[in-house]
This record gives C-alpha cells, sequence and structure tokens, in this order.
C-alpha cells in the first residue's frame, strides 16, 4: 500500500504558561542545605518590581517533592498569586479526551471509521471532497502467473455532493481534514503523545503580585545525594587530632554560583507522594427508584466545639549556636610540628587545612554552615573541612573472642570533649607519623565516648577457654507440681600476653546475657545492649589472666501424677531441697507406687481373662470338629466349665482391683491438690 501524507493544521501543546501582564524574572539559587537523609533543600532568591513570573526548571520525577514542599515568601508587602505548572494527567485518559481518540494505537481504516461525518478532501489520485460515509472491506481476486489470489481491500466511502464514491485506499495519496478545530485535536493528541516520551524537565511558574522593588524567595525539598564525611585522626603526640571533610556532589542541571552551603546532621523523615498526577475516584453510578419519590431527611443539630482556637500560632525553635571555632578549629591550636617531623613526614592535621564550618545545634538536628560562598559546577563533586581540632583519645588493644580469637585489636578510646556533633564516617587513622589503619565511627554527640578499632595487635596474643555446672538450689511443691530451683554457672576465662615493651590497656569484650547475672568481677568499664567491656592492664612482657563469672536461675516444673518414679525418688534424696519437701514427696511417691502396684495387678488380671477367652474361642471349634458327644469333645466341654469359672472369679478381681486403684489414685490427686510445701 502507498503512503498517504495525512495534513492536518499544526497546533503546538507542549506547555508553556501565559504570562500575561507578568514580567519574566530571574530568581537565582541563593542556598543549599543537604541532608544525611538524602534530601536537599534548595532556596532561590532576587528581587522583583511590580508582577513578576519566575519559571524554575525541574525533572519530571522532581516535581511531586517540590510541589509536597514548596515555601514561597515576598518580603515587600506583595502576595503570592498563583503557581503553575504542566498537568500530567494518565496518558490513556487523556488521549481519550480528545475529539479524536488515539489511545489504542488505531491503524487508518479504524481512525477514518472514528471520523465519520469529517469533512475531508482526498487525492485517489483525482481530487475528492466530502464527508466520511464509512471505511469497509471488501474481499478482491486477481491473478498472477495463472494463480488466483483473494485479497481484502479497504474501501472509503465518502458523501459527495454527485452521490457516495467509493475510494480504495490503496489509490489514496494525500488526505486532509477540512475541519481546523477536529484537525487541531487530532494534532495535540499527537503532541500529547510525543511530550509523554519526553522525561526531562518541566517548567513551574511562580507569580509575585505587588508594587514596587522587593525580595522574594522560593524554597523547595528534593531528592539529594547523601552528604558523606570521612576523618582523619592523629593518635601521637600530647594532644590527638580529628581532622573532619564534607563530601557533596552538585547532581543538578544548574551550576551553583556563590550559593550558601548548609550540611545538616540528622535523618528527619522524609517521603515522596503523587501529586503531580491527576488522580481519579470511580464512582457508583446510581439509578433511583421509578414512581417513587425520596423522603426528606431531618438532620441532628450539631455541636459546636468549645475549644478555642487560636489563630496565629507561631512555631520556633530557638537555635542555640556553638562557637566551635574558638574550641580548638583553629590551626594554631595543633601546636607546630618541629623540623624534624617535617622532614620525616609526619602527619600533622592543622597544615595548610582550616574548618571553614560554623557548627551550629537547630532542634533536634546539627547542622555545618560553610562560611564562604560556594562554586561548585554541575556534575560535579567536591571536598569540604568542616572540622580540624584536638580530640580526647586514649589508645587501648580490644579483645574480642568472637571476632579475633588469638590477638586483640588496636583500637582508641574516643570522646567527643568538642561541641561538635561528629556524623558517622570512616576513619583514616596515623599513629606516630605513619598510617596505621581504617576504622569506622557512629555519630558521636558531645560528651559521648566511642571506641574504634584499625588494626590487628600483634604484639598481645590472647586465649579464651569458658566452662559451666548446674546445680539444684531448691525445691517447692505446689497443688501436684514440684517446682526444682536451678543455678548454672558460666566461667570464662581469659588469657592476656604482653610481648611488648610498652604497657596495654586491654579492653576485654564479654557477651551480654539478659537471663545471666554477672558475679565476677564486680564491675565492668561499660555494658552496650549486647557486650560487656571490662579494662584489664597488662604490663610489658607480662601475662595476666582474667576471669568472668555470671550465673543463670531457672525453675524445671515436675508434674508428680505423671512423671516417673525413678526421677521423683531421685529429687527426694537431694539435700539442697529442704526435709519438709522431701518428706512430702516421699509420701508421695509411696502413694504412686501404690497406685502402679494397682495398674500392674489389674493389667496382669485383665490380660489374664483375655487369654482365657481367646482359648475359649478354640475350645469351641474343636467341640465343633470332634462333637459333643464324643469323648473327646466330653473333654473340651468340661475344660471350658473350668475356663468359665476363672473368667468369672476373674472379672470379680478386675472389678474390685479397679474400684480399689480409682479410689488409691482420688486419695492422691486429694493429697496433692491440698499440698503446699516450701
Amino acid at each position: 500500500m502507498k503512503k498517504i501524507a495525512l495534513t492536518i493544521l499544526l497546533t503546538g501543546v507542549i506547555w508553556a504558561p501565559a504570562l500575561g501582564d507578568y514580567e519574566p524574572v530571574d530568581v537565582p539559587l541563593r542556598q543549599v542545605v543537604l541532608f544525611s537523609s538524602g534530601v536537599g533543600y534548595f532556596q532561590h532568591g532576587g528581587t522583583v518590581k511590580g508582577d513578576a513570573a519566575a519559571t524554575l526548571m525541574f525533572k519530571i520525577d522532581q516535581i511531586n517533592d517540590v510541589l509536597k514542599s514548596m515555601v514561597l515568601m515576598d518580603f515587600g508587602g506583595g502576595t503570592i498569586s498563583s503557581v503553575s505548572y504542566a498537568s500530567r494527567d494518565p496518558l490513556t485518559r487523556a488521549l481519550k479526551s480528545f475529539a479524536v481518540d488515539i489511545s489504542d494505537n488505531p491503524d487508518m481504516a479504524k481512525l477514518l471509521g472514528r471520523l465519520r461525518g469529517a469533512e475531508i478532501v482526498v487525492e485517489a489520485p483525482d481530487k475528492i471532497a466530502g464527508k466520511i460515509l464509512g471505511v469497509e472491506k471488501r474481499k478482491k481476486q486477481f491473478t498472477a502467473g495463472g494463480t488466483a489470489t483473494i485479497i481484502e481491500e479497504v474501501i472509503l466511502n465518502i458523501a459527495t455532493g454527485e452521490g457516495i464514491k467509493s475510494v480504495p485506499m490503496s489509490t489514496v495519496q494525500n488526505l486532509k481534514l477540512k475541519d481546523k478545530k477536529l484537525a487541531g485535536e487530532l494534532n495535540q493528541a499527537l503532541e500529547l503523545l510525543i511530550a509523554s516520551h519526553d522525561t526531562q524537565r518541566r517548567g513551574v511558574t511562580v507569580r509575585f503580585t505587588g508594587k514596587g522593588k522587593r525580595d522574594v524567595s522560593v524554597g523547595y525539598i528534593t531528592e539529594a545525594p547523601v552528604w558523606k564525611t570521612s576523618y582523619r585522626l592523629v593518635l601521637s603526640g600530647k594532644k590527638p587530632g580529628l581532622q573532619g571533610w564534607a563530601i557533596v556532589e552538585n547532581t543538578t542541571d544548574a551550576d551553583w554560583n556563590q550559593v550558601q552551603l548548609v550540611l545538616v546532621s540528622g535523618r528527619p523523615i522524609s517521603f515522596i507522594q503523587d501529586l503531580y498526577t491527576p488522580l481519579y475516584l470511580s464512582r457508583p453510578v446510581v439509578r433511583p427508584k421509578l414512581y417513587a419519590s425520596l423522603r426528606p431527611r431531618m438532620y441532628e443539630e450539631g455541636i459546636k466545639s468549645k475549644v478555642k482556637e487560636d489563630k496565629d500560632i507561631v512555631v520556633g525553635v530557638p537555635a542555640r549556636r556553638y562557637e566551635a571555632r574558638s574550641r580548638g578549629i583553629r590551626p594554631a591550636m595543633m601546636g607546630q610540628a618541629p623540623k624534624a617531623e617535617r622532614l620525616a613526614g609526619a602527619v600533622v592535621l592543622d597544615k595548610g587545612v582550616e574548618a571553614i564550618a560554623a557548627a551550629q545545634e537547630v532542634g533536634e538536628l546539627f547542622r555545618f554552615s560553610i562560611e564562604a560562598p560556594v562554586d561548585l559546577a554541575r556534575r560535579q563533586s567536591a571536598m569540604l573541612p568542616i572540622v580540624n581540632c584536638p580530640i580526647a583519645a586514649e589508645k587501648v588493644s580490644i579483645y574480642n573472642a568472637a571476632v579475633l580469637r588469638t590477638h586483640p585489636l588496636n583500637g582508641a578510646y574516643l570522646t567527643n570533649n568538642t561541641d561538635l556533633k561528629i556524623p558517622a564516617g570512616p576513619v583514616t587513622v596515623f599513629d606516630e607519623g605513619v598510617y596505621a589503619g581504617d576504622a569506622q565511627i557512629d555519630d558521636l554527640v558531645p560528651n559521648d565516648k566511642r571506641l574504634i578499632s584499625y588494626a590487628v595487635d600483634l604484639n598481645v596474643s590472647a586465649d579464651s577457654s569458658q566452662k559451666s555446672s548446674t546445680r539444684v538450689i531448691s525445691g517447692r511443691i505446689d497443688r501436684g507440681a514440684l517446682y526444682i530451683k536451678h543455678r548454672r554457672l558460666y566461667t570464662q576465662k581469659y588469657v592476656i600476653k604482653n610481648k611488648s615493651a610498652q604497657a596495654r590497656q586491654v579492653i576485654v569484650e564479654h557477651p551480654f546475657h539478659a537471663a545471666r547475672k554477672l558475679l565476677k568481677p564486680d564491675k565492668y568499664e561499660e555494658k552496650t545492649p549486647k557486650l560487656y567491656r571490662f579494662r584489664l592492664p597488662v604490663e610489658p612482657e607480662a601475662t595476666e589472666d582474667f576471669a568472668v563469672a555470671t550465673e543463670q536461675v531457672y525453675f524445671e516444673t515436675v508434674g508428680i501424677v505423671d512423671s516417673a518414679i525413678d526421677l521423683l525418688l531421685r529429687y527426694s534424696k537431694r539435700g539442697e531441697i529442704s526435709e519438709k519437701v522431701r518428706q512430702a514427696l516421699a509420701k508421695a511417691i509411696r502413694m504412686k507406687q501404690q497406685v502402679a502396684e494397682l495398674v500392674q495387678r489389674l493389667e496382669d488380671s485383665t490380660k489374664q481373662k483375655r487369654d482365657i477367652e481367646v482359648g475359649q474361642e478354640r475350645l469351641r471349634r474343636n467341640i465343633s470338629t470332634a462333637g459333643r458327644t464324643s469323648s473327646l469333645g466330653r473333654r473340651y466341654l468340661k475344660k471350658m466349665d473350668q475356663q468359665e469359672d476363672q473368667i468369672e472369679a476373674l472379672g470379680k478381681q478386675i472389678e474390685t482391683t479397679r474400684a480399689k486403684l480409682e479410689a488409691e489414685r482420688a486419695q492422691l490427686r486429694e493429697y496433692l491438690d491440698g499440698l503446699k510445701v516450701d
């Protein structure tokens, strides 16, 4: 089939806001606040005059955050008249809203069928003008090479002033809609379809209404990379030093020029909600009943709330500012390195690097404000110094048998004696001027103390062994149950050997169990939800033994009626159980033994009676075979008479034994139900 040129009037539908009398203005980016929760607050500011409109461009996937969080301010007495943006209706629904429905990707025949009644001009090849009457398919036969083939041909029927004309679609060279409005609808649907493939940016226009020059501000929150921190810790010298760097990325499509950068440490709750896509709810179709009038409804009286409403509520969190630079951030306080250290390549943190961030606590968050404006090109990253100060640090060795059984780890106790909240991050440790290892540190608030480890301490060896033992503490009886109190003792022994020429402060980490009580030692350095930490000083070339003892008390419940007599006998002989409990238990055992004897007697009698009854069945078969009058038959009959007497006697014996057993059991239950002995 030949290609058909479908001519329509182009009416661009790519959304562009109609500003009207509003003067377009540029509101540049002034401040960026990056949070460690993966979002950023971007604030634009500028000066406008009279009625002005500022258009900000966003990626489509950012608009939900913008709509959720946009903050607009006009500081000169003006107002924000509107915020407009291109709506994003679901594509299928939007396409169906046009006069020409192309939501299901129709072919030419289906499309022309939907345009029935529209005026068109067709060149096929003669020009034909008229209205579309309909589209049909006809079968047509043609012969090629002596072979007849039937094909299906699409026919366009057009109502003209001269009558109805049928035009094969294969002959149509050009087709034009004469109705400009209908052609425009079709064109808009096509443009919308094209625009749906555009995942780039959309404009959000803010209109400021007012008089004269005045300052305005536009702020919003969007997704942003989590800003990260990394640290350098120098342990040598009298004053260990900590240097912290913030790593930030500008992943936006715009350069940051002279932007005030603020880094906030904290995790505010943030989420994404689709506010950009229009939402529709399905509604039920209600048909009124015929010949029935609706009755008027009487509504109950409402009661107004007696709570007085506060119309002007101002919520604010006073900021407590810490002049962090006054407590050691300035390089001079780190001391001057001797010339020998400079030549030896020792690591000194105060040479050429100064923290450029002022720290401030705001509510539950902590922020670092970069003092100098920042220039950062789009798609670029930067490292900014935010911490450079002395910090309290004590070198220790950390032993945890579950981490490494044979050696402790080199580590340090860091105490945050600054006014800064130090965010979590990796730490590169230097000792005696050289690299010593890497560590990780969690968020460290002021006055907080935290362990870090960065290497294996090969100069110290360690070993750990454990044992446990269990014994009965006491017992009591309460209404048929014997409650035995056990005590299980756990002992773990640590042997630490210091092979170096320097003394070691070894921190032994021992597992903590909520059900166990610490017996030895009677105090610890600190405790976490999972560990005890004990301090063990070890002199040079010395070996120290260290033991941790814990106990766990638990109860065992033994049902006296259902338990085996052998088990009860063992407990009745335990000296840890009181004499009263043992005597009461011994009496219960004797009663259980009597019950057991009766049970055995009843079982024996029942079995004997059942065996005789089985034998009688055999005798009956023998009598039937031998005959009742034969000598053998008479012998069998005599034996059956004797067995009947035995069965009768055993039946009486079983009844007597069963009655006595029930009485003994009742007596045992009565005794145990009223028994309560400690």
